[in-house]
């Protein structure tokens, strides 16, 4: 079962149980799967639909931190619930483990020798943690303290 069918598969059985909040949030990526596939060529592969995932998940991220500043701690709640729902349909996040070994391995690569050379040095990161499921700013983060203590 691709990872469309799966989605619209969960979000049938949620609304057959009632549960408004995972049948909404279903909802809302079967529609982005949907627009996603009208715009483009055609139908999705997964690995297209893990891309789309990881976008809504990185929209839902900063939803919740605008909405944290904002002191809207309930509309962040519900952000934070659809970000376990969309999770549940990704592989495992990298660990900072995995995510520091990576990025030692692109500074390497690379031969980065300060914060000039980040850019490179996150694509390089990125495209090794491409199927880890890897948090954007959490690589980030990790390459600016790398680069900074050299």
């Amino acid at each position: 079962m691709s990872l469309k069918q799966q989605i619209i598969s969960d979000m049938t059985a949620a609304m057959k149980a009632q549960d408004a909040a995972r049948t909404s949030t279903l909802r809302m990526l079967k529609a982005a799967i949907t627009n996603r596939e009208k715009e483009g060529t055609g139908a999705l592969t997964d690995e297209d639909v893990q891309k789309l995932l990881r976008s809504q998940l990185k929209q839902r991220r900063d939803s919740v931190e605008q909405f944290e500043k904002a002191g809207r701690q309930e509309l962040a709640d519900k952000e934070k619930a659809e970000i376990g729902i969309i999770e549940a349909y990704l592989p495992q996040a990298a660990s900072q483990e995995e995510i520091d070994r990576a990025v030692m391995a692109a500074i390497s690569e690379t031969g980065a020798s300060s914060i000039k050379d980040m850019g490179g040095v996150m694509k390089a990161a990125m495209a090794k943690l491409a199927e880890k499921n890897a948090d954007g700013k959490a690589v980030s983060e990790t390459v600016k303290a790398k680069l900074s203590s050299m």
